[in-house]
């Protein structure tokens, strides 16, 4: 049986819930016959990159996120392109990726799933060369993403209430779009660009999306009255955002947006000040991840 050489990096602060007992638990939960396990806690932002950076380096198979979204995406884009797998327990309060690629969000569960688990090849993307593995997006979400990261308490409760409190102050942008060269205008309310189907909490804005297809989806939302945003919002948590009359979705490799001045975007939720033009490239089979054995289509 092949030994894995695994670090876990635990973010004490992410998502919900106390981290002083995760030591022991993956400990406990991962066979000692079939992995050589280190375990070191994250510090500051921007820490669980630079020790996965270390980890690739010094040849790890695998690296454990253990933390909300904001941490999987700091320890996924220092793995890109490398021989080192990305593993999740995911602590957060989205959990995008680790729901997209059916990983338990039970702590104990989903460290069954890592010690059974098997590694397989994923799409990732970048926004002018800024990694991210679910959605990147402009407007509307990535004002709610700002305010969001913002706010005092987290949760799903905090983000429906900053999300309905910025509907009604945002107005939609002007924006154009080429997509593997060509070009669209428009004027949108939410412009996702996904690797993956959600955002987190199955809130599926590009339903159809696969992270092994070599391709980005592309969700356009153009505006819409208080009356149609039930039905909307009702249809992005089941599945059916696509069937929307207020949406449009593209699909493509290489993607340019370009708007009027420079703003915030959110790169798997999290906000950034990115420049007016954003080129958005899929990077196909270029990302190692732990999946569950049972798992057929990511």
């Amino acid at each position: 049986m092949k030994r894995y050489k695994l670090l876990a990096l635990i973010n004490p602060i992410s998502g919900v819930g106390g981290k002083a007992k995760m030591p022991d638990l993956i400990a406990n939960k991962l066979a000692p016959n079939k992995f050589d396990l280190e375990i070191a806690f994250t510090e500051r932002p921007g820490h669980a990159t630079l020790l996965a950076q270390d980890a690739a380096s010094d040849g790890y198979d695998i690296v454990l996120a253990v933390g909300g979204d904001g941490t999987v995406n700091e320890v996924g884009r220092a793995l890109c392109g490398s021989d080192t797998a990305l593993a999740i327990l995911p602590c957060g309060s989205g959990n995008g990726l680790a729901r997209h690629l059916h990983i338990p969000l039970n702590a104990e569960k989903a460290l069954e799933a890592l010690d059974g688990g098997v590694i397989d090849l994923v799409d990732y993307g970048t926004v002018n060369n800024h990694p991210f593995f679910c959605t990147c997006g402009v407007g509307f979400d990535a004002q709610v993403s700002y305010k969001f990261a913002n706010e005092d308490t987290r949760g799903l409760v905090t983000y429906i209430k900053t999300t309905i409190s910025e509907y009604f102050r945002y107005r939609a942008q002007h924006y154009r779009i080429t997509i593997d060269g060509e070009t669209i205008e428009e004027k949108a309310f939410v412009i996702a660009c996904c690797n993956a189907a959600q955002y987190g909490n199955n809130a599926f804005v590009a339903p159809r999306a696969s992270m092994q297809d070599g391709k980005i989806d592309v969700t356009v939302i153009h505006s819409f009255g208080l009356g149609d945003a039930a039905l909307l919002s009702a249809r992005l948590f089941t599945s059916n955002i696509d069937r929307d009359r207020h949406v449009s979705i593209y699909r493509g490799r290489d993607i340019v947006i370009e708007r009027d001045d420079e703003d915030v975007m959110h790169l798997d939720g999290d906000p950034m000040l990115m420049p007016e033009v954003l080129h958005i490239a899929c990077h196909p089979s270029a990302m190692r991840v732990v999946v569950p054995a049972s798992n057929a289509v990511i």
